[in-house]
């Protein structure tokens, strides 16, 4: 059994302390019994080697008995499994969280062990950085200063930890970036805060405080907390005012040179170039300043992406053309040009305010991507309106609504925060948070949703979730982790990437030289011209966009359909499911049993002795159906006795003494371990109530069976239709139930299932989706309860019902917000819409870069005697990037 403490357990694989009910890692059945993970890549190591954790010997990394501090970066670290390795300076050992610290130590022991050292990884770095795998990674010094992860905070909860959630053996008391992957560490214990972090999308990895430049791939960063208010996006104002400075200079510019070209009475002067030099400069310096920014930061970390090329192009046409400028004797003449060399500035000009627009157009475009979750936070009411005790009501702001409050909502106002009716009767539009189109009746002691349109009648409610509690809040933040996640599919992208811009540098050279050698004349202006072309037209920007911005869309969409994509990988997953395994209780059934048949089968005990006996003990049980006969009881004003000796026996029964009696009540079972004989009448009753779908326990005092309860849970009224469309869509069905085979068979038969398991006991199910996979199914899992959790975690696509569970939730990639299985066909329609998005846009930027640089390196000169000019290459460059987050964003009208 994993250690618990409270209502908490171990983490076998790190050894933190994980909540049952939130388990961010999900959990895992092994031999009977669950294991819960802080994060999934502890989920992951346990399942790959199991015995290796469960060992008397083993030590968990995350909770060493003494953990010592690298004097590097002040990370602590487990001396017993140190990822950096150690290393013995003057007598003592030192341990470091990752190789590059070990290596820094080294160089200089008495550095970093000297007092006035303040480790660089625990603190505000005094210049903007962003740390990533231990490397400490420039960004634009025109940015304030920042830290990698949660700084923007503006104060640290006191006793909070951060652990990294890939490398669960780091820890810090303050926010900080993990020196081993670059992830930015996550408090331990979530807080309630309303901070913004700022994130690529390309790179989730990548986190700092403040508006800025990925050094990977030198996207803009875009905050991880969406606010509900439009703010106008620094980095598109930024590049907005820079566009318009450099029209102002780059069109006349362009327009000299073109008159310079098409017009025998102009001719290039040594003024003329002067003019031209002075009116490119404030384009290519100003205007191009952030490229040649993230270019340098791209070489020093050997992060080559596109504005490597483009500072490279724009550099190089801008330096040789201000060089012939300056000393035109240098270069010989070129024809036409009067003696003077020919000159590039225009080229560069031009190239700089493309790419500018470009960025503008993406930066717009890529805004709309979180329209999803702005139309979400855009839900909530402003205000709220408070019943004081002594009946006084006043508005008040939302973020002042307290847990306890009374409020009233009038007819077509909005719920304002998660909650209970206290008085009234209405019906609720919730169509706009949970998907589902019919308005739901309220009555007193029901729950409403924050955000949700009151219909014609005023109730009176009582607040229970306020500010990032809500339902709505909940929704908010699962979007944005997954629309910030990472698609197995991205990995094809990402090993292009890697190899991208060293080969386009490679084929620019191989054309410079080729022309140089071979082109006409003058050869050196021609193979200057095509060596630039190729820097410019490739695009690997396209290739890294094409998946996370169809994911973000994606995801979006399904928000507002009622699917809540956790992550990237069950939305990849979803498309390729075959078969889909269906919990019967709270999933197929609406979880409520109730209490339908009561056979006494002793004279000498009435109805009300066996229901005021059975709910004395079910009393203290959680399990739904005892709870259908506790609340029958409640309904006859049945009193409960005193129960001594109480034990549950899960998928069996309970037991324990009522009035001196030996009382059991459970399943066959249960009757079998305790010896109880069932006659044959008892039998063919118990039979018949199983034949009308019902769920038979059995009853017996002192070790004889006094008494049958017929238990039924009602079928949610879409499941019959749900089912018969995920068959239509030619996905293999099958019901899971705990309920013998006579009941199971009626209720499939009334659902029209053809396939399905009996009397499958809670540890039981993860091996079930196990022996289909084996079969070489891919199967997806749809439960709500506690016990599905290690079978939705087992299966390749978890599907939680939002009614249900929270550890139901935390171990499913998606999330069905309804509980209305229709859902897994929406999820399944939005799952093929976005893959067939992702591989448009795949396809479209190889295409786009197979065909673009060979074009621009002069493949057709030969043949046709056509080469591509650089600013037509930059134009098609800034376009190749926008057209890929056009593309993504016909997901948002997606028909799910």
């Amino acid at each position: 059994m994993p250690e618990m403490n409270a209502t908490k357990t171990k983490d076998p694989v790190c050894g933190m302390m994980v909540d049952p009910t939130a388990a961010r890692g999900g959990a895992y059945q092994y031999q009977g019994t669950a294991y819960f993970f802080c994060n999934p890549k502890c989920n992951e190591r346990f399942r790959s080697d199991p015995e290796k954790y469960l060992a008397a010997s083993y030590k968990a990394a995350g909770m060493p008995a003494a953990l010592v501090k690298d004097p590097v970066c002040g990370m602590t670290v487990d001396p017993a499994a140190p990822r950096g390795g150690s290393h013995q300076y003057q007598g003592t050992t030192y341990f470091f969280c990752n190789p590059k610290c070990n290596e820094r130590f080294r160089s200089d022991p008495e550095k970093y062990l000297a007092a006035s050292y303040k480790p660089a990884g625990m603190m505000p770095a005094p210049s903007a950085v962003v740390q990533l795998g231990g490397i400490h990674l420039a960004t634009p010094p025109a940015s304030p200063p920042a830290v990698a992860s949660s700084s923007a905070t503006p104060a640290t909860t006191p006793g909070t930890a951060y652990v990294c959630p890939m490398c669960p053996e780091v820890r810090s008391p303050k926010p900080a970036a993990c020196p081993s992957c670059g992830m930015a560490l996550e408090p331990e214990t979530l807080q309630l805060t309303s901070r913004t972090e700022f994130v690529c999308p390309m790179h989730p990895e990548v986190v700092q405080d403040h508006p800025g430049a990925c050094p990977k791939c030198g996207m803009a960063l875009e905050p991880r907390t969406v606010s509900a208010a439009e703010a106008p996006n620094p980095e598109l104002v930024d590049m907005t005012r820079r566009l318009r400075v450099s029209l102002f200079f780059g069109v006349p510019l362009v327009v000299l040179a073109m008159l310079h070209m098409a017009t025998p009475l102009f001719h290039t002067s040594l003024n003329d170039a002067w003019i031209q030099f002075l009116l490119a400069s404030p384009v290519v310096l100003w205007g191009g300043f952030p490229f040649f920014q993230r270019a340098v930061a791209s070489v020093k970390f050997r992060r080559p992406n596109m504005f490597t090329l483009i500072g490279m192009g724009v550099g190089v046409s801008y330096l040789y053309s201000t060089v012939a400028t300056l000393m035109p004797s240098l270069f010989p003449e070129s024809p036409g040009m009067h003696g003077q060399p020919a000159l590039y500035f225009e080229s560069a000009a031009a190239i700089t305010i493309l790419v500018l627009v470009g960025q503008v157009m993406e930066l717009r475009a890529r805004g709309q991507t979180s329209s999803a979750i702005r139309a979400l936070l855009d839900l909530s009411p402003k205000m709220a309106r408070v019943v004081e005790s002594d009946g006084r009501e006043h508005d008040i702001s939302l973020d002042q609504v307290a847990v306890g409050q009374s409020l009233r909502v009038r007819p077509g106002e909005k719920v304002p925060v998660d909650g209970v009716v206290m008085e009234g009767r209405t019906v609720v539009d919730e169509s706009l948070v949970t998907g589902e189109s019919l308005p739901v009746e309220k009555n007193p002691g029901d729950r409403v949703i924050g955000a949700s349109v009151n219909g014609n009648g005023a109730i009176l409610m009582r607040a229970e979730r306020v500010g990032n509690e809500t339902v709505l809040a909940q929704i908010v933040r699962l979007v944005g982790e997954a629309q910030r996640s990472r698609a197995p599919i991205q990995g094809l992208a990402d090993k292009v990437s890697a190899i991208f811009v060293p080969v386009v540098v490679g084929i620019s050279l191989i054309s410079f030289i080729a022309w140089l050698a071979f082109g006409p004349a003058p050869a050196l202006p021609h193979a200057l011209v095509n060596a630039v072309a190729v820097l410019i037209i490739a695009c690997p920007c396209a290739l890294g966009l094409a998946t996370p911005m169809a994911i973000m869309v994606g995801t979006g969409r399904g928000a507002r359909a009622g699917v809540l994509i956790k992550n990237a990988e069950a939305l990849e997953a979803m498309e390729k499911i075959d078969t889909v395994v269906i919990d019967k209780t709270g999933t197929l059934t609406e979880g409520h049993p109730t209490l339908e048949t009561v056979v006494s089968l002793n004279p000498r005990n009435n109805e009300e002795d066996l229901v005021q006996w059975a709910s004395s003990i079910e009393g203290l049980s959680e399990h739904p159906l005892g709870a259908a006969i506790v609340i029958a009881a409640e309904a006859a004003q049945l009193r409960p006795h005193h129960v001594e000796r109480f034990e549950s026996r899960p998928g069996r029964g309970v037991l324990g003494d009522v009035d001196a009696r030996y009382i059991a009540v459970g399943n066959t079972a249960l009757m079998q371990d305790l010896n109880v004989t069932i006659p044959p009448d008892a039998t063919a009753r118990a039979e018949a109530m199983r034949t009308d779908g019902q769920t038979v326990l059995y009853l017996a005092a002192d070790r004889v069976l006094v008494g049958l309860f017929g238990v039924s849970d009602p079928i949610k009224p879409t499941s019959a239709m749900a089912l018969e469309d995920l068959t239509h869509e030619g996905l293999h069905v099958i019901m899971l139930t705990g309920d013998s085979q006579t009941t199971a068979e009626a209720i499939a038969r009334k659902l029209g299932v053809r396939d399905f398991e009996a009397g499958v006991l809670p540890e039981r199910k993860a091996e079930v989706i196990q022996r289909l996979q084996q079969q070489g199914r891919v199967v997806a899992m749809a439960g709500d309860g506690v016990n599905d959790a290690p079978a939705l975690a087992q299966a390749q696509v978890g599907i939680a019902m939002g009614t249900g569970t929270d550890i139901a939730m935390h171990s499913s990639g998606i999330t069905l917000l309804r509980g209305d299985l229709r859902g897994i066909l929406r999820a399944r329609r939005l799952s093929q819409a976005t893959m067939r998005n992702i591989r448009q846009n795949l396809f479209f930027a190889f295409i786009y870069n197979a065909v673009g640089v060979p074009l621009a390196a002069g493949l057709l000169y030969p043949f046709t005697g056509w080469m591509l000019h650089p600013v037509f290459a930059a134009a098609a460059m800034s376009l190749s990037s926008v057209s890929v987050i056009s593309n993504a964003l016909r997901l948002r009208n997606v028909k799910l």
